[in-house]
């Protein structure tokens, strides 16, 4: 069975370029996409859906212009998510994990404190964004605080103390992950959640993410059902 899919968003910038659009145009293209795919997800009965909103090099490192941008289309988006009936409806808790309370304008994070403080009691489907997020900084965050912790009292290293100190690690095991917009150059990014996609599926598809339909997000799932996983055995 399908428990957790996370959706890595590429071609967004490449989807406006082909057009002759400015690389933000292609972002408001993408965060319409986003909706369209979590209703896809809650009608297929998946539980956990993790969507990549930013990479901490895309919100820090791109172009003032292009980072305020992009804040607008987070903000845009919260406020959609904070009013979409269906977020009550199915009982949709909603998470956002990285470095965006330390990069996010006041503004952004009060609606973003807000979505995930309304639905903080929702147990049947985890919406997880996230958000100047790297797997890397995860890992180097989680190792440092192990190392504080090593320094007060003895430590064992295990699954679940690993598990206790990262970001994600209230989430379960990645079944799918899902990358559009590769165009020839399948590949994973910045240690994308390597704790938990230690036995992760790939779906690669070069379609760019404004482009990406519900349609084939179902095509992708069907396809996964279809495999057989070895875990490494």
């Amino acid at each position: 069975m399908l428990n957790h899919v996370a959706l890595i968003p590429d071609g967004n910038r490449r989807w406006a370029k082909k057009r002759g659009l400015l690389p933000w145009q292609g972002h408001f293209e993408g965060a319409k996409v986003v909706e369209k795919i979590l209703k896809k997800a809650l009608e297929m009965k998946i539980p956990y859906f993790t969507f990549w909103g930013g990479s901490l090099d895309n919100l820090t490192e791109r172009s003032k212009k292009e980072i305020e941008f992009l804040f607008k289309v987070y903000e845009m988006y919260f406020k959609r998510l904070l009013k979409e009936k269906r977020i009550e409806k199915e009982k949709v808790k909603i998470n956002i994990f990285g470095r965006w309370k330390e990069i996010f304008p006041k503004s952004l994070k009060i609606i973003a404190e807000k979505a995930i403080k309304e639905t903080k009691n929702y147990k049947n489907h985890f919406l997880t964004l996230l958000l100047a997020y790297n797997g890397t900084d995860e890992m180097l965050d989680c190792i440092k605080k192990i190392s504080e912790i090593s320094k007060k009292r003895k430590i064992k290293v295990n699954d679940n103390l690993i598990k206790e100190n990262l970001w994600t690690g209230s989430l379960p095991a990645v079944d799918l992950i899902i990358r559009t917009g590769c165009q020839g150059d399948p590949h994973n990014s910045a240690g994308f959640m390597m704790w938990q996609t230690a036995y992760s599926q790939f779906y690669f598809t070069d379609t760019l993410f404004p482009d990406f339909s519900p349609q084939e997000f179902e095509k992708a799932i069907r396809n996964y059902l279809k495999r057989e996983r070895r875990f490494g055995k």
